[in-house]
């Protein structure tokens, strides 16, 4: 006897089933993606030096003169004055200072 399509949806071993295979393919699509960016982003982060120029988030480029902890303190445009701190995650881009 073979088994009616109707009888293998209503059982519970099915759905249980059905339900990780919809988790495995969220996992998949979203969530590991996202995982892998935010590793390279953090790679990014800890590879800034002193004298690397940078493109922020925002769209500004600089050129970075001082690290603490999670703060950069970067040197926009040709005017030495105009120093401000920004968070080191706001950094899009490095681009080494001897390249």
């Amino acid at each position: 006897m073979a088994i009616a399509t109707s009888d293998l949806m209503s059982s519970p071993l099915f759905w249980v089933l059905y339900v990780v295979i919809i988790i495995g393919f969220m996992y998949l699509v979203a969530i590991r993606p996202q995982r892998k960016q935010q590793k390279k982003q953090e790679a990014l982060v800890a590879s800034i030096e002193i004298g690397d120029s940078i493109l922020t988030t925002s769209g500004f480029y600089g050129v970075v003169i001082d690290i603490t902890d999670d703060t950069l303190i970067v040197e926009f445009g040709s005017n030495k004055n105009c120093r401000i701190p920004m968070q080191k995650a706001a950094v899009a881009d490095v681009e080494k200072a001897g390249e």
